[in-house]
């Protein structure tokens, strides 16, 4: 993953750019990784999550979790656990829905609103991916050490 963003950020400027970088992350993976997204509303977490679940060959697309809070997806190459943090209160919360059982568990966690809880949640190899709006129409990816 880190070959993607050897130049700094990567510019997107369409819901399809964004899905399509997913799909070319989702090449970097071998399970067990942490991806924490982190943006405000509308930056393209979801599209790429969307794209990350596609590359790796999830049957089912990505909808952001929101009500649910995660959706586990184990039809694809690699397992994926798909959080929401922003409707959580606490990291009480996200541990009594198991979160131990999905970090040791081998599957590659997607967090969303990952910043909500870094300190407690987020292990020390977490890979953050900041989304920040440009303009209306493009966005900015990068992956923050």
């Amino acid at each position: 993953m880190h070959k993607i963003f050897e130049n700094g950020p990567v510019l997107v400027s369409s819901a399809e750019s964004m899905v399509e970088l997913g799909r070319d992350i989702s090449h970097a993976l071998s399970g067990g990784e942490v991806l924490g997204l982190v943006g405000d509303l509308g930056a393209g977490k979801t599209h790429l999550v969307r794209g990350i679940l596609e590359g790796l060959g999830a049957g089912n697309p990505a909808a952001s979790p929101t009500f649910s809070l995660v959706h586990e997806h184990n039809d694809g190459r690699l397992p994926v656990a798909h959080f929401d943090f922003y409707r959580m209160k606490s990291e009480d919360e996200a541990l009594g829905m198991g979160w131990d059982e999905y970090l040791a568990g081998g599957a590659v966690l997607l967090v969303e609103w990952a910043d909500r809880f870094d300190g407690v949640l987020m292990p020390a190899d977490t890979r953050w991916l900041v989304l920040r709006h440009v303009s209306a129409t493009q966005r900015s990816v990068m992956l923050a050490q």
